[in-house]
């Protein structure tokens, strides 16, 4: 990996024109000790010492038990160019790339276990002379305790604009390592978006852009938790990475006023559908949702929930899950007269058998669905309300500071293409 400062080329180049001028005036003059030292002989002594310096911290020279997490950590004074080099007992290079402050270079996927490795760190200052630290260090065995890491979604899905990146832990991350993994969790999207990362639970965190993922991004998430220490003994069981489509911008919005579903693709209005919210004593939520799963046929069973007495049991068709608390959008050939004037359902959006297919038919999962003047709010943390929440409150949910991207700001990093996940629909390592 090279970093180069190229505002300093034409000064690099005029102190090597300026060298080999000097070569040359010393080759024609004879050494003032005389003896076996013909024109141009120079002892090491006469040679000016590099102006730059590099030193690696991490890992220590002769290190053992590495985690196979490492990254080479440096720290290097006035160099203008500094390259970074790792091979394994074979010589064999290893990929990488530098962090943002260029202060470390973190391998592409995690080392293997018991491993041998050197790393080679050289800088080079305005006065071209490269000067180098080298650290050969050993993975640690494989670790017993492993975290298990995975992805709500597998490789080439094509998924709504309010898909939030949903991220799971086999165990509870304590709170001290959560931004050590945060910082080895990137996000990379084509066009660049705006976004971070939420932890939602200690076992869980989300990643959503600051406004609604633009329609037909190509959006790729890396977790590098392979071999990472993540508390009491525990290390992060392999890498992950899952590559994205988003589709459309499909907009659900319902007006409890209007009993109206209005339906927009890409700005567009596409249909009105009539519908009937939860009635007063069982009322719909208000608020953004997501579509978190989709259903041909299904069957609702509240028996264990509402008791004998209230409970029912019914066959569904073209069910759309909207929160854990089993709020759907449903086909409800029941209630068809009285949709569009009438809120006869449990808390769910009912359509017609027509809509439902149409529905069904049309939204993916990750689409989002506004509801508007219910008598209850929706409540934080029943389904995934990512988008029920101001962009303030949610960066308040990272590990890390949050910086807010630059205009002209790349992704937030680029993952390597060479480490994926399976394509399942919840891909696991």
């Amino acid at each position: 990996m090279r970093v180069r400062d190229q505002r300093n080329r034409r000064r690099m180049l005029a102190a090597g024109f300026l060298a080999a001028a000097l070569a040359l005036t010393s080759a024609c003059t004879g050494g003032k000790g005389g003896g076996d030292k013909g024109p141009g002989w120079q002892d090491s002594a006469d040679q000016p010492a590099a102006k730059a310096s590099v030193s690696i911290s991490e890992p220590a020279a002769d290190a053992k038990d590495v985690p196979a997490s490492t990254a080479i950590t440096f720290a290097t004074k006035e160099a203008e160019e500094t390259t970074v080099e790792l091979t394994d007992a074979s010589g064999e290079a290893v990929k990488g790339k530098l962090a943002a402050d260029g202060l470390s270079w973190l391998p592409s996927k995690a080392l293997t276990y018991g491993g041998s490795y050197t790393a080679t760190v050289t800088a080079t200052g305005d006065d071209g002379r490269p000067v180098a630290a080298t650290s050969a260090f050993t993975v640690m065995a494989q670790p017993s305790k492993q975290v298990r890491v995975s992805s709500f979604l597998g490789d080439d899905q094509t998924v709504g604009v309010a898909m939030p990146l949903i991220v799971q832990f086999g165990r509870a991350i304590p709170e001290q390592y959560r931004a050590d993994l945060q910082r080895r969790m990137t996000v990379t999207s084509t066009p660049a978006q705006e976004g971070i990362w939420h932890w939602v639970s200690p076992t869980e965190v989300r990643y959503r852009p600051k406004e609604f993922w633009q329609a037909g991004s190509k959006v790729s998430y890396r977790v590098q938790a392979g071999g990472l220490p993540l508390g009491d003994g525990w290390y992060g069981r392999a890498d992950l990475t899952v590559d994205i489509k988003v589709g459309p911008k499909l907009v659900m919005t319902v007006d409890n006023k209007t009993k109206r579903m209005v339906v927009t693709r890409n700005g567009e209005s596409i249909k009105t559908i009539p519908v009937s919210l939860g009635k007063k004593s069982t009322p719909s939520s208000s608020g953004t949702m997501v579509v978190m799963e989709k259903l041909r046929k299904t069957v609702f069973d509240t028996y264990d929930e509402l008791g004998p007495d209230d409970g029912y049991r019914t066959k569904i068709d073209y069910a759309q899950r909207l929160t854990w608390g089993g709020e759907f959008i449903h086909a409800a050939p029941w209630s068809e007269g009285q949709q569009g004037t009438t809120n006869v359902s449990h808390g769910c959006v009912n359509v017609s058998m027509a809509n439902g297919a149409w529905l069904f038919n049309n939204t993916k999962v990750g689409d989002p669905i506004v509801v508007k003047g219910t008598e209850r709010k929706l409540q934080l943390g029943n389904g995934w309300t990512d988008w029920n929440v101001s962009w303030d409150e949610y960066v308040k949910g990272s590990a890390l500071p949050y910086e807010p991207a630059d205009d002209d700001a790349a992704a937030d990093d680029v993952t390597d293409p060479d480490v994926s996940a399976d394509a399942t629909a919840t891909p696991t390592v």
